[in-house]
Order: C-alpha cells, then structure tokens, then sequence
C-alpha cells in the first residue's frame, strides 16, 4: 500500500508538469488520466478514510490559498463571498436534497440532505488555475478564491449535523444553527490565535528554515484543536492563513523567500495527488454499480447532476440584482444624510485602516465602502460555471459511507452520486470554462490600467518618503563623521534614488573614504528599502494599492535586500 501510494504520487506530480510545460489545466488532466489508469490491471486499488483525506490533504491546501488571498480584497468582495459560500451551499444542498428523496427515498430525508451537502460546495482549485492561466480580473479572482475558502466550512458542519441525525441524535433547526454559529466563532478565534502565534514567531526567529517547518506544522494543529473542540477546523486554517498572509510583508525577507517556493511545491504535490485520487476510484465504482439498482442509481447522478449545475447560475443572477438594488437604496440614505448635513465623515473615517491623524473618508472612499466591487453579467456567467467539485465532495462521501447507521445500498448511491458529479462537473465545466471565458472576452485589461496608475502614486509617495528619510539620515552623519564626508553621502544617495543597485554603490564609496564603514552604507540601504516598504504597506491598508502588486513590488526589494546579504557575504574583512 505504501509502494502503491508512492507510484501514484510520483505519477500524479508528472502528469501535473507534463502539463504545465504544455499550458494545460493541470487538474484536468491528472483527472483524466487517473481515470483510464483505473482500468489498468497492474494498478492497485488505493482505499483512503475519508476523515483522514481531509485532516492530511485541506489543512495546508486552505493555508496556502488563504496566504495568497487579499485580506483587503477578500474583505471588500466578502458580501459576494458570504453569498456563495454560505447562502448558495445552504441552497444547494437543501434541494439535492430534495431531489434525491423523491428520487430515491430510501435514501431517507436526513440521508438525502447530507447527499446534498456532500455535493454543495464547489473546489476552487481547477477554476483558479484556468482563472490565472487566461487572465481573469481580480475582481472575479477574488470572488471565486474567497468562495472556496469559507464554502467547505459551511458543508462540513452541515455534514455533521445530518451524519448526527442519521446515527439516532435528535436535533432541532435551533440546534443545527447553533451548531454552525458555534463552529464559526470557534473556527475564527482559534485561527486568529494560532495566526497571532505564528506571527508573533515569524518577527522574532530569523531562521527561514524554522519559520518555513512551523509554518508546515501549525495549520494541521489549529485543524485539529478546532474539529476537537466543534468549532470549523476549515475556518481556523483559513483566518489563520489571512492573518499571517496580510502580515507577512513586516516579516524578514528570507522568510518570504524561503515559504513562497516551499508552498508552491507542497500545492503541487497535494492537488496532483488528490486529483489522481478521484480518478482513480472510477473502477471501485463500477464495481459499487454491479448490481440490480444501477439504473435507478445513475438516474439520481444525473438529477443531482443537473440540480448542481443549474442552481448556481439559477441563484447568482437574482441575488446579485437583489444586492444591487439595496446598494442602491444604501447610497440614497447616504445622499439625503449628506445633504441634510446629518453625516459625521470624521465619525465614519474612523477604522484600522484609517490610523490616528488620516483625513477623514472623502465622498468617493465613502461610496466605496458602500458598494460592492462591480461584477456584469459577464463575470457573473463565469462564476455560474465555476462550479467544479473536488476533494471536499469526494472525501466527505467516502467518510459517510463509514457511518455505521447509514445502510449498505444508499451509503454506496452517496459515493457513486459525489463521484458521478465531481468527475462530471471536473471534466464538463473545467473543459469549457476557458472557452467560455474567450467567447465572453472576460480579461484583465482594467486591472492593468488600475495597477498603472496606483504604481505611479506609489512611486510619487515612495520619492517624497525616501527624500524625508535622506534628509533625516544626512543630519545623522553630519554629526557623527562631520561635513567633510558628506559628499560621500550624497554621491551614495543619489545613487540610491535611481534604479541602481545599492550594493555596488556601497562597495563603490567604501573606495573613496574609510570613514563611513561598508556597514554604515548597508544600513543606510536597508532603511532606505525599509522606507519603501512602509509606503507600501500604508497605501495596501489604506485600499489605494491592490495587494497583488503590492506584493511584486516586495518582492522585487527582497531581491535587492538578497543582494546586500549577498555582497556582504563574499566581501573581504573590513581593513583596519
């Protein structure tokens, strides 16, 4: 079983490059070869507990989509977001649910309702490397990234509520409510503590190494305290993975370096095996199919199929037209309130983003704050048909056939059911989505316009931030190496304000004088990369810098940054 789980992991994650050295969605394509690997007689059987799929392969998938996710952007988008990832889930299910009982009623109704929320919630993954790969805006990016993070906490806890039912519980609406409220507040406060932890850790240990082990580590840990205690483990991996993502620009460098390849590897390790996974199982379900009930069973796959794929586009229109229309109607209140002068702009401009001594909100940030960010019906078609199912459906179906209460013939419909539809939603909407996506001409032209004109603010802002930390600086070593070495500082800084790199010019002026040490003249970089990097930050939290550039741009300070080590590294001892 070992050697079994190796070949097909070592097979996965070679499918997976194969296609991205060709441009193809990877998931697609590991799915559909593990699928005709499955009629192959050499290839065993690979049976995996669900619960265990879950607690090994979702933490560090969630952490590392949430590290990538913007807090700023998840928070503007998250009336969208909650729309999708609670409200739609709750929808789904309840009708596949109902569709299904009718269908097959030996299914039972609490059996019908956790098919339901086995199949509700879509996996983001396939949707999200298609999205990238052809250029969606961030706009929708956002919207389809945010709905995976909080959807699978919404199933999961639906799940327990009706495998609870089904094993003999009794429980009321009243019940099952709190139960979700529990398992969010739960969910939320632990991943916030183990992200407070976790960063609190990353400022004061410069060790990448260790950084990068804890970080592998901590989101299987606040999982599991989270699903112990009932509260979402999904919720805390992800509000987790939000915190350390929206502070790891004020963390070490070598830290950022160290983590971003490590997570890239570990996604791609995890998703190829899980799509390899599901691929494989095709031939245990046709087994499952061998009997007197396969009629009646794929004609309940196909229903269900046709509830899933239908309900999304069926919902998303009407609710974002419903959330327009109070959008509308919160604007009104806005307007009358501004010009009966009963609106307080330094009371309203008040928030964390908004520190001590910032103006208050002009009328333009202040419509923002009361708008969601704009989606036409175009986006809009193209999140109706991001609904592929993934790991969550397939792993969750696998757990409930191990429920003791539940019988033989419906626990196998449900795996054949969540197989049918998570295979058919991979391959026929994963497929036609790129070519949805050209026909509409959905691209991303309006983010680059945005991202240009944000960039020249920064770049004006980040001039004005760097001349008043010069001028400070000059002051300093006025007093400490007197006004006859000040030439030395200006000729360096005037290097620095162009795009050159500082280590050269560090070495270069160390030539001149050995007054002000090679050391002085690095940390003179550092502050000066340490000022850009607080203008940055400043302009992200203020909403005036998407988070995606933002995070390029450091980038491109942490490889300056590199090569001050870098140089200080190789250079000779300092001469006495």
């Amino acid at each position: 079983m070992d050697a079994a789980l190796f070949y097909v992991l070592v097979g996965a994650v070679i499918v997976a490059a194969i296609a991205r050295w060709r441009g193809w969605p990877a998931p697609l394509l590991v799915t559909v070869v593990a699928l005709a690997a499955s009629f192959l007689p050499f290839i065993p059987e690979i049976d995996i507990d669900g619960h265990v799929l879950l607690s090994l392969v979702l933490p560090p998938l969630l952490y590392s989509a949430a590290l990538d996710v913007s807090f700023v952007g998840f928070k503007r988008s998250l009336p969208q977001i909650r729309r999708l990832g609670i409200w739609l889930v709750l929808l789904t299910a309840g009708l596949v649910g109902l569709v299904a009982w009718l269908i097959f009623p030996a299914l039972t109704l609490p059996g019908a309702l956790l098919l339901g929320a086995i199949v509700a919630p879509p996996d983001a993954v396939s949707a999200a490397a298609i999205g990238r790969k052809l250029g969606l805006p961030r706009r929708v990016m956002t919207v389809l990234s945010g709905e995976s993070l909080i959807n699978d906490a919404t199933s999961l806890t639906l799940y327990r509520v009706f495998a609870a039912i089904i094993a003999g519980a009794t429980l009321t609406a009243w019940d099952g409510v709190w139960q979700f409220v529990l398992a969010v507040v739960l969910g939320v406060v632990i991943g916030l503590v183990f992200g407070i932890l976790l960063h609190q850790l990353r400022m004061r240990v410069a060790d990448p190494v260790v950084i990068g082990t804890f970080g592998l580590l901590v989101p299987f840990g606040a999982y599991a305290i989270a699903e112990h205690l009932g509260g979402s483990g999904v919720l805390a991996v992800v509000a987790m993975g939000l915190y350390v993502g929206y502070n790891a620009p004020r963390t070490d460098y070598r830290t950022r370096q160290q983590e971003a390849p490590l997570w890239l590897s570990a996604d791609l390790l995890l998703e190829s095996f899980v799509f390899a996974y599901i691929g494989l199982q095709f031939r245990r379900v046709l087994d499952d199919l061998s009997d007197e009930s396969v009629e009646h069973i794929l004609w309940l796959s196909a229903a269900v199929l046709g509830v899933v794929l239908l309900v999304r586009p069926l919902y998303i229109y009407p609710a974002h037209a419903l959330a327009r229309f109070w959008e509308r109607q919160r604007l009104r209140r806005w307007e009358r309130a501004v010009a009966k002068g009963r609106f307080d702009a330094e009371r309203h401009g008040r928030g964390r983003e908004r520190g001590p001594g910032r103006a208050p909100l002009t009328a333009e940030q202040m419509r923002e704050r009361l708008t969601e960010p704009a989606l036409d019906w175009k986006d809009n078609a193209v999140i109706s048909w991001a609904g592929m199912r993934g790991v969550v459906t397939l792993a969750t179906a696998l757990a409930a056939a191990d429920i003791a209460a539940l019988p033989t013939g419906p626990s196998h419909a449900i795996v054949i059911v969540a197989f049918i539809v998570t295979v058919a939603t991979l391959l026929l909407q994963g497929l036609t989505l790129p070519l949805l996506i050209r026909w509409l001409g959905v691209a991303s032209e309006v983010d680059h316009e945005a991202d240009a004109r944000a960039l020249a603010s920064v770049r004006a802002r980040s001039k004005q931030a760097g001349k008043a930390y010069l001028a400070e600086q000059r002051e300093v070593w006025a007093k400490k190496y007197g006004t006859a070495d000040l030439r030395i500082f200006d000729a360096f800084a005037g290097r620095m304000t162009k795009v050159e790199t500082e280590t050269d010019h560090a070495q270069e002026a160390e030539e001149v004088t050995a007054r002000p040490s090679y050391e002085d003249l690095v940390a003179l970089s550092r502050g000066w990369l340490q000022v850009r990097r607080e203008v940055l930050l400043d302009e992200r939290d203020a909403g005036n810098l998407d988070e995606e550039v933002m995070r390029e741009l450091i980038t491109a300070m942490d490889a300056e940054e590199l090569a001050l080590d870098s140089r200080g590294a190789t250079r000779p001892q300092s001469r006495a």
